[in-house]
């Protein structure tokens, strides 16, 4: 029996933030996996090495966690005054689909640097010297990131002395601003219910004060003690626990209800990329997954979120954009677990350390609105080159 060869397509592996993902120009595409559909989601499933039904990805280029099962696809930007078009996929590890709806925020922070480099951005924006400011129109959720890249001598700056908890080693910050980061679709405003708290009532698991918001990424957050945690929880000790996960997924799926992110309960299977489900405590003491020491002086906060149905290892950059937003709103479970009051940064606490992010948040004509969100991140490349894949496209 005769089989078609592999098709090798080009790709950069990059890290972005607390993530990794395989990147590709549109161009480069096999013609049929050009347009959204069956075809391109069948490539990608293929190069991430995805279903896999033992967990691990290892025909592929996924890592086996929802940080590393991930993918990108860049244009030159069809929208006025952005210089790419950023689309990303969230793959699925064990099951046959890739999920379109929401951004990944910690890639973000790579898109900039991989579109100087591969000629996405028009050269007489990028300085010799100094700072490009790249203009990305993020396609999954229709809203603008402005990205500070550093250059140097014409090329992205990749190295550096900034520090990213969750990373083991420096390099170069690129700064990133999420503009008017609250979602504007699915559930019609910032606050879907209309409530900074509402009491979700999950059939079989609870009811649960939760602040539910369209920012960065729609976002349930639950007060830690509510659920029977402390806040400074590391991986294994939620992802290791299966009840713990299916109370989390119910919750997941009754808050997307609640939010209008889903018609039926029976759609969130389908949707595992979003909503994500955080929970919060006041500042305590705790040690990394490093070993670092975390001390509650040094911290807001404390946040631990769940993506694709475990435990982030750190935080994620989308979600970090919905805690600054929070908490930048007097009276969100976010904000009480802060302190309270009016703040336009805050430091939290997460698996592998603290993060500083920030948000402008103001009340117009009785809705609240956010300008801008602000973070940093590090990114660089990992490997460039193809990718060798079995595809009929």
């Amino acid at each position: 029996m005769a089989h078609a060869p592999q098709i090798k397509v080009p790709a950069t592996y990059m890290r972005g933030g607390t993530s990794k993902g395989v990147f590709f120009s549109l161009d480069d595409l096999p013609a049929k996996a050009r347009v959204p559909g069956p075809a391109r989601d069948a490539l990608l499933l293929r190069v991430i090495g995805s279903p896999d039904p033992y967990g691990k990805q290892i025909d592929g280029m996924g890592g086996a966690t929802s940080s590393t099962s991930k993918t990108v696809i860049l244009s030159r930007s069809a929208k006025p005054d952005h210089d790419v078009d950023y689309l990303f996929g969230q793959v699925s590890i064990d099951k046959a689909f890739v999920d379109w709806s929401g951004n990944c925020g910690n890639l973000s922070a790579a898109v900039g640097p991989f579109a100087i480099r591969n000629g996405l951005v028009d050269p007489i924006r990028i300085p010799h010297d100094g700072i490009a400011v790249v203009r990305i129109w993020q396609a999954n959720i229709g809203k603008t990131i402005i990205a500070h890249v550093p250059v140097t001598g014409g090329e992205v700056q990749e190295t550096g002395d900034f520090e990213l908890d969750g990373v083991t080693f420096p390099a170069a910050e690129v700064r990133l601003d999420f503009l008017n980061p609250a979602e504007e679709g699915e559930g019609g405003s910032m606050f879907p219910t209309g409530r900074l708290v509402d009491a979700l009532e999950v059939p079989g698991v609870g009811t649960f004060q939760a602040t539910m918001i369209n920012a960065g990424i729609p976002t349930i957050f639950i007060d830690a003690a509510a659920l029977g945690y402390k806040g400074t929880e590391l991986q294994d000790d939620i992802n290791g626990d299966p009840a713990a996960l299916a109370r989390f997924e119910a919750i997941r799926a009754h808050g997307a209800l609640r939010m209008g992110l889903i018609s039926k309960l029976e759609e969130a299977a389908s949707r595992q990329h979003t909503p994500k489900v955080a929970f919060v405590a006041r500042p305590s003491d705790y040690i990394a997954s490093s070993g670092k020491q975390i001390r509650a002086g040094d911290i807001d906060l404390l946040v631990r979120a769940l993506s694709m149905g475990k435990l982030h290892h750190a935080m994620m950059g989308t979600a970090s954009v919905a805690i600054a937003t929070a908490a930048a709103v007097s009276g969100t479970l976010v904000n009480l677990a802060a302190g309270g009051g009016e703040r336009e940064t805050v430091c939290f606490g997460h698996p592998s350390g603290t993060l500083r992010v920030g948000a402008q948040a103001t009340l117009v004509d009785g809705q609240w609105a956010v300008s801008k969100a602000i973070m940093s991140r590090s990114a660089r490349v990992l490997m460039q080159g193809w990718v060798h894949v079995p595809f009929a496209g």
